[in-house]
């Protein structure tokens, strides 16, 4: 199979999954064992943490059923998938819709597509006038309903009659206003879904809780869009593919590319608007194109596209067309190649972390997933392993967290080797021979930091934490089998003496590098959090905490209450830093005796006072009463890392974060920006260049409030 980009849609037959070439099933009950398969799997996909089959393997079993009832036609079943929503794909309620919400048949190659154009000129009698092409988003498709321009309800699909009221959480998602510009009222239909951006958000969210990682966006989506009582509010997106409701001139019914642009106008965002795009298109030729066009692309657009779905555009072609018993006849998707794979485990290893956290990771026969070749795989805890039930020569499911991470999710225990052995994890410490601490799901070496002294070192003196230019990793494995160094705290005791006497070294170099380590006594007390590597923060978790106590005696002081104070401190993460920084405290203060600073500064003092009087104390990212913006950076600033820009906002006073969402205050956008900066100007957040924001860093360090002024308005 090709990966994204390699071929066009023309190479990409897969015959195994085309209902017209699927072998029918020869026995009823091995017909009806697969109906009860496809529905346990759509189950636990829709609703559950784990993928029970991967992608393609479902889609042949649903093409194989297909083809066994058009065969068999007697054995067809009143619960099989060609009729009814699959069991799970979504929660029946009490709502019951204006019209039945129906899926679409699918087509997996360009051929097949072709034929469902032909069949469609054929019902028509006539060439279709027109076709758009629109991104198949794996969301969670819901009714949203407005009166007089309000919104009233937001509905989950269900069963298609009837689904569940979702109004309160769907309310949140980006693209799904509460008013529309005009007092309309129209039914609009689409899907809520994640992001890229939202889902690495949510995840930290969830962890940050405590509870294990969300398994894929549209689980993720649609647990978020049913959740009341969670300590978090997961961010969620919403994409319309239709509405309901608006005609057109003369009251006539609108084609669907004309109602699409005008809910846009009203304020909804659509796949349309969206990165993906909706091309309309003559022939079929030009939807061939399209689809290609869109799969090639697909890594582009920042949200999970599995497929498009081709429609006819005009109103009158609709109705000439009709509908079968569970979908339109006017409408196809075209899923694209799943995203999960199946390869062989080759073993499960072991490693040790900077803060001694143990982890299982497992080594794959090479596969490519979303175009990337992928040769280990995350297996997370040692419970999860156990209850995915994966070993060493398995086939196993392979796919891409939010298209970025590897993971493992299963095992096709039915292709198991007669003569394979259960994983038995670790009893000592891999790496130290030192006793494990099993207290919570993540294991540890009792020994912490000190087991994994070269990988704490390291990432204490990396550019985002201390920042030691010169103590790359080959001297610090020098200083730890010496027996120099074992903390970050005797890296200021080092001298020129000792460190030239390593080998290679030479006094010039080992000079270089002593003066680094003493400048970086001088970084703020949120670096020297980064480089402590407290669990359960990072970079943004620890500016926030000394942003927050201002010392590291008050954030010594503080309980688990108080550590709850700080946005995205839940109580198992306050536990967390809590006890942690009782297990740093002989360091910290080890750190403090050698002069290294232990506060966060406030606003830098201006090299000149403004023009007529004092220069405000108020911070350039403030709002007018104290409380800070919410400001996003994408892309490239001129000057600065990625992290540098994110703390920058802070030190003018704003509040770094990682997605777009209604609550974002202004997005500052630099050479190489995404998705974030379409998201800013479809709910019309302001945006900052990049440029710009380097000059309001220079002016507020300068205090020079006219430039400022004029930079911000």
């Amino acid at each position: 199979m090709p990966s994204p980009g390699s071929a066009g849609l023309e190479g990409l037959v897969d015959p195994v999954v085309d209902a017209a070439h699927a072998e029918p099933f020869e026995a009823v009950e091995a017909y009806r064992s697969a109906i009860t398969e496809v529905r346990s799997a759509a189950a636990a996909y829709y609703s559950g943490p784990d993928l029970v089959l991967d992608d393609a393997t479902y889609d042949a079993l649903v093409a194989r059923i297909a083809a066994t009832e058009a065969a068999r036609p007697e054995w067809k079943a009143e619960d099989s998938p060609t009729e009814v929503v699959a069991a799970g794909a979504d929660v029946v309620g009490d709502v019951e819709h204006s019209s039945p919400m129906l899926s679409l048949d699918n087509v997996f190659d360009a051929d097949t597509l072709r034929r469902w154009a032909d069949r469609l000129e054929r019902l028509l009698g006539r060439p279709a006038g027109g076709y758009t092409v629109e991104p198949k988003i794996d969301g969670l498709a819901v009714a949203v309903r407005y009166v007089d321009g309000q919104l009233t309800l937001v509905a989950t699909r269900g069963d298609g009659r009837a689904g569940e009221d979702v109004t309160g959480q769907a309310r949140r998602a980006v693209g799904l206003p509460a008013r529309l510009t005009e007092p309309v009222t129209a039914e609009v239909r689409g899907e809520v879904f994640m992001t890229d951006a939202d889902f690495a958000a949510a995840n930290e969210l969830r962890t940050g809780h405590g509870e294990p990682p969300f398994a894929h966006p549209r689980s993720a989506a649609a647990g978020t869009l049913r959740a009341h009582d969670r300590a978090y509010d997961a961010p969620l997106s919403f994409l319309a593919y239709a509405v309901h409701g608006l005609d057109g001139a003369g009251g006539e019914p609108a084609p669907h590319s004309a109602a699409m642009a005008r809910i846009s106008q009203l304020g909804v965002a659509t796949t349309a608007s969206s990165r993906a795009g909706m091309p309309l298109c003559a022939t079929i030729d030009e939807v061939v194109a399209a689809v290609d066009t869109l799969y090639a692309r697909r890594g582009e657009l920042g949200f999970g596209v599995d497929g498009a779905v081709i429609k006819a555009d005009q109103p009158a072609d609709r109705d000439r067309a009709g509908f079968s018993s569970r979908a339109p006849r006017w409408g196809i998707a075209y899923k694209f190649p799943a995203d999960t794979r199946t390869t062989r485990l080759l073993r499960i290893e072991v490693y040790v972390g900077r803060t001694g956290v143990i982890t299982s990771v497992a080594v794959l026969e090479p596969v490519v997933v979303s175009g990337v070749t992928v040769t280990s795989a995350t297996l997370h805890n040692f419970d999860d392993l156990v209850r995915r039930n994966v070993r060493a020569g398995d086939t196993v499911f392979v796919r891409r967290a939010g298209d970025v991470i590897p993971e493992v999710t299963g095992a096709k225990l039915d292709d198991r080797p007669a003569d394979s052995a259960a994983f038995g994890p670790p009893t000592i410490c891999p790496r130290c021979g030192g006793d494990i601490d099993r207290s919570q799901k993540r294991w540890r070496c009792t020994r912490g930091r000190a087991c994994g002294a070269h990988e704490s070192l390291a990432y204490c003196a990396a550019r985002d934490s201390m920042d030691v230019e010169g103590l790359g990793h080959k001297i610090i494995r020098m200083l730890v089998a010496t027996g120099l160094v074992t903390d970050a705290a005797d890296l200021y005791d080092l001298d020129v003496r000792t460190l030239a006497a390593l080998d290679r070294m030479g006094e010039v170099s080992a000079d270089k590098v002593v003066a680094n380590i003493q400048a970086s006594k001088d970084q703020p007390l949120s670096r020297v959090l980064t480089g402590l590597g407290v669990r359960m923060t990072g970079r943004s978790m620890s500016r926030r905490l000394a942003r927050h106590f201002a010392t590291l005696q008050a954030l010594l002081d503080a309980g688990v209450a108080d550590l709850q104070q700080v946005e995205g401190v839940g109580p198992e993460r306050a536990v967390t830093i809590a006890a942690e920084l009782v297990e740093l405290a002989p360091l910290i203060d080890k750190l403090a005796a050698r002069g290294v600073n232990m506060t966060e500064p406030g606003s830098p003092a201006p090299a000149t006072p403004a023009p007529g009087g004092a220069l405000s104390r108020l911070l350039p990212l403030q709002k007018p009463d104290g409380t800070p913006m919410t400001v996003v950076v994408t892309g490239a600033v001129p000057g600065l890392t990625r992290n540098e820009g994110n703390e920058a906002v802070e030190t003018l006073g704003g509040k770094s974060s990682a997605s777009v969402s209604k609550r974002t205050d202004m997005v500052v956008v630099g050479d190489g920006s995404g998705t974030k900066a379409d998201k800013a100007e479809q709910l019309g957040i302001r945006i900052l260049p990049a440029d710009q924001f380097a000059a309001l860093m220079q002016a507020y360090a300068a205090g020079d409030i006219d430039t400022i002024s004029t930079i911000l308005g």
